[in-house]
């Protein structure tokens, strides 16, 4: 059996959904046992919550409400912020931010709050704004592995500091989301990465944006959460076949394509800021994101380019008014004759060697009536132009558990597009690779 997908034909395909319908072929092309860490996500909730009570936190109450949140962190643990952001709102009293530049916004001072979030602890931007914010006078709490750098500045700065614990899972094989056992004399699964910890990293900045009177969960929602968490675990498990199995059937409807992930509200695009992230570093894929309505004035027009099934040339509007077509060839007297050239305007399903676009629409129930609007216009616009087309509908009454569900779903679909593709969805190495260049 190949591990080379170049070309993606129909047999490709067939050996893409093969693969993730073979038990054995996805436990060996997962050996850092990514599934199984997407799998704890619900354990992460609970367990955070745990480490949450476990901190003295007392020192964030409504009536010390500051000027602004800044959430400090990079990737999962910025999305973790994002996360709160969309939560709050625009009517929020409180200013939430997200930094990922290594330093603090200028404006920010003693009366703000900053997270500092870092799985590992050892994040240098994030270690560097929590620096700052110790010597700018804000409140610090730090969100980490114990003894850590971040742990250690925390501690000298006596702000608190909520533990990471990575949650270890159910035993292989005792439920749905475990993968079969392990073959003895293989080596162990490697730590936790920082992608698949996002709950735990992004529960105790909403806990604490909670204390403050910033964010309204309350421990039912949370539970909520959790169990839709558990949810999409199970029918996205490695033993349910594809044609069943959400998560593999999105990842299928991915392979060899160049997806496009909008969301349609503040809240769905951090959902699909998060599966572009997964698909970068799970996946190894190159992928665009956007959100509604902004995407529709720019990023729609690659509607019009190479990556297109379908040629739009011939049914753009001319230079007259809106809707004309253009000018016949005969009625071009002013453009030059390009007779000598060899040019093929024909309309065609082929794309010349390009990588077809296809669209990912994660919606939201809140969304504004004119991204409503919108959305139905891109739906039939992609349509006409041969786009692909994958829509995620959120659904959940709180913001939280529509973001758990929709973020647990593509979480699962960038590692089955990893194994689809004859990648192992742990491995780090151009990360690895820019560090050892930077130090």
């Amino acid at each position: 059996m190949s591990d080379g997908l170049d070309g993606w034909g129909g047999a490709e395909f067939v050996l893409a959904a093969d693969r993730l319908d073979t038990p054995d072929v996805i436990e060996a092309a997962d050996p850092g046992d990514m599934l199984r860490q997407v799998a704890s996500a619900a354990a992460q909730v609970r367990t955070a919550l745990r480490s949450c009570a476990e901190t003295d936190l007392s020192s964030f109450t409504p009536e010390a409400r500051p000027r602004a949140i800044v959430v400090a962190g990079m990737g999962g643990s910025g999305i973790a912020g994002e996360m709160l952001h969309a939560m709050t709102g625009l009517s929020s009293p409180v200013q939430v931010v997200v930094s990922q530049k290594g330093r603090l916004p200028g404006w920010v001072g003693a009366a703000d709050v900053v997270v500092a979030v870092s799985c590992s602890g050892t994040t240098p931007e994030t270690l560097a704004i929590a620096t700052e914010a110790v010597r700018r006078g804000c409140r610090l709490a730090g969100v980490g592995t114990e003894g850590s750098p971040l742990h250690r500045i925390a501690e000298q700065a006596r702000a608190p500091f909520v533990p990471i614990v990575p949650p270890a899972g159910p035993p292989r094989g005792a439920g749905p989301p475990a993968q079969p056992a392990r073959p003895a004399g293989s080596s162990p699964p490697e730590p936790a990465l920082p992608r698949s910890m996002l709950w735990a990293l992004a529960v105790p900045p909403i806990v604490i944006a909670e204390r403050l009177g910033v964010a309204r969960i309350g421990p039912d929602v949370y539970e909520l959460a959790a169990n839709r968490l558990e949810e999409v675990s199970h029918q996205c498990r490695p033993a349910s076949e594809s044609f069943v199995n959400p998560g593999k059937s999105l990842a299928l409807d991915l392979v060899g394509v160049l997806p496009m992930v909008w969301g349609t509200s503040v809240l769905s695009g951090v959902a699909a800021r998060r599966f572009a992230s997964q698909l970068n570093e799970n996946a190894k894929y190159p992928t665009l994101v956007g959100v509604l309505p902004e995407a529709a004035h720019n990023q729609v027009a690659a509607f019009d380019g190479p990556f297109t099934p379908r040629s739009s040339r011939l049914s753009a509007s001319g230079p007259g008014e809106p809707g004309e077509p253009l000018p016949a060839p005969d009625d071009r007297a002013d453009l030059p004759d390009l007779s000598g050239w060899d040019l093929d305007y024909e309309e065609t399903e082929q794309l010349g060697g390009f990588t077809a676009l296809r669209l990912v629409l994660i919606t939201d129930p809140d969304e504004d009536q004119r991204v409503s609007a919108q959305r139905a216009a891109v739906t039939e616009l992609a349509g006409q132009r041969g786009v692909g087309m994958s829509e995620l509908a959120m659904d959940g009454e709180h913001p939280l558990v529509r973001l758990a569900g929709v973020i647990q779903l593509t979480d699962y679909a960038s590692v089955y597009l990893a194994i689809a593709s004859g990648i192992d969805p742990s491995q780090t190495v151009a990360i690895r690779d820019l560090q050892a260049r930077i130090e």
